[in-house]
């Protein structure tokens, strides 16, 4: 995981000193110069600049807008000097695999476009800052390559997101929390619109350099990461074969079973491993209901998620959620 520098540049537009983050984080003051950091690392820096801007809100919109153009890493580039903005979307959901723990899921129908952010490979989801910055960014990105104060349709957020007027009046839009998924919807008529900073000659430099460093991450993946990653966008929809898994990834039962034993690994294996990952990440959010969290990790019934857990931490949900809680606690009070 990479921090940008324009990440920093912009704290510091808006008033905050980076060192000032870091220490919040408790993170080596060197990160900011040498920006390579974990997944935990990458949500703490998050964390500790919500803390310090003091509202979830206001540090989305203030961040938002501070954030240069000029700055953006190539990746970013590419879909800033995109055709329109439908093809500039498009260009972020696919160089988003290259980078952050989040997946962007873009579905055009009727009059709306719906984008909805997951979490890759099973990945604990990450601070309300960080989602709302990412939705943030996508409207963001279509009003700056069409020099239109652009409105989406809808926002919904799973988490508190603080000063939700202050959401509103950014957005354009009424912004909803505590719902089943982070999904920025916008105007579909809005996609069709011509960016204003198209460059053509730009893009050909930038994506034979950008599709090949994707090609070749994506070809690092085993059979096996492949899998845990679909089966972690799909677990929801409730009951999920290997045959539903193959269709995605375009491959045969039989080949993906060979690929599979090949790894070592199987279909049944990697099932439990992605639902057992996504059920700690989930019981960590004190707000989420232990049934919510079976329904989120597959379970059609509630009982089935608790023989699973039992199997796997050998304890029920709730005394695991305890026994993490009653740890945090010792942990601040040494």
């Amino acid at each position: 995981m990479k921090i940008t520098p324009g990440f920093w540049s912009s704290l510091r537009g808006i008033g905050i000193d980076p060192l000032d983050v870091m220490r919040r984080a408790r993170l080596p003051l060197t990160v900011i110069n040498e920006p390579l950091v974990t997944n935990a690392q990458y949500y703490s820096i998050w964390q500790a600049f919500s803390e310090q801007v003091g509202d979830t809100a206001m540090g989305i919109v203030k961040l938002a807008t501070a954030y240069e153009t000029a700055q953006y890493p190539p990746a970013a580039l590419a879909t800033f000097h995109a055709r329109d903005y439908r093809d500039a979307l498009n260009r972020m959901a696919r160089y988003k695999q290259m980078c952050p723990p989040e997946n962007l899921r873009i579905r055009e129908e009727g009059e709306q476009c719906s984008i909805e952010l997951e979490w890759k490979n099973g990945a604990q989801p990450g601070p309300p800052v960080l989602v709302g910055i990412t939705l943030a960014y996508l409207i963001e990105l279509g009003r700056r390559g069409t020099g239109l104060h652009l409105k989406a349709h809808s926002v919904e957020f799973t988490h508190p997101m603080g000063d939700i007027q202050a959401l509103e009046g950014y957005f354009g839009c009424r912004v909803r929390t505590r719902t089943d998924c982070n999904r920025l919807v916008l105007n579909r008529d809005d996609l069709s619109r011509p960016f204003a900073s198209y460059n053509a000659e730009l893009l050909d430099i930038l994506t034979p350099t950008l599709e090949r460093t994707l090609d070749e991450r994506q070809s690092q993946l085993t059979m096996s990461a492949k899998v845990k990653w679909i089966l972690s966008r799909c677990l929801t929809r409730g009951r999920i074969d290997m045959q539903t898994v193959a269709f995605e990834l375009g491959l045969s039962d039989r080949t993906l079973q060979r690929r599979l034993t090949v790894e070592g690994s199987s279909f049944k294996q990697l099932l439990a491993q992605t639902r057992h990952e996504q059920a700690l990440a989930y019981l960590a959010d004190p707000s989420l209901e232990i049934k919510e969290v079976a329904f989120l990790v597959g379970y059609e019934d509630q009982n089935s998620f608790y023989r699973a857990f039992r199997s796997w931490e050998g304890e029920t949900p709730s005394n695991w959620r305890v026994a993490q809680e009653n740890g945090r606690v010792s942990l601040v009070t040494e």
